[in-house]
């Protein structure tokens, strides 16, 4: 019994651990993103899709998408972003975006503003915004 509840668990960390992330955005925005866009958003280093039309990115708080998104797209574990955020915000350079929640706090947000760009796993979107990238 113990082995059959220690596989099962196994089975449901290894599937989180390689969940799909998708990027997504409001479904009237027609900017085409690649991974160094998306990065350059998360890190602060540009404030405007490629369109020149003004960005908003949004976070998730502790989430396992968060950890993912870190990894995949932004090249960073959790500890170097928020050593990276913490230097830029004591500096005055910059202001980390802002966290939701969860994946469906990311979906209302960004179905809801028209610049707005967040993440969620892949399995959580809706028709409700844009897929632009999956990683």
């Amino acid at each position: 019994m113990l082995k059959k509840v220690a596989a099962v668990s196994l089975l449901v960390f290894a599937q989180g651990v390689w969940a799909d992330i998708a990027v997504v955005v409001h479904p009237s925005n027609g900017a085409s993103l690649d991974q160094n866009a998306i990065k350059k958003l998360y890190l602060g280093k540009s404030k405007s899709f490629p369109d020149g039309n003004s960005a908003t990115a949004v976070n998730q708080d502790g989430t396992p998408a968060f950890d993912e998104f870190n990894d995949k797209v932004v090249g960073k574990s959790s500890s170097q972003l928020n050593a990276y955020w913490s230097k830029l915000v004591f500096t005055g350079k910059g202001t980390p975006p802002d966290k939701l929640a969860n994946d469906q706090a990311v979906i209302d947000f960004v179905a809801a503003n028209p610049g707005a760009i967040g993440y969620v796993s892949a399995a959580s979107a809706s028709d409700k915004v844009k897929v632009v990238a999956t990683f």
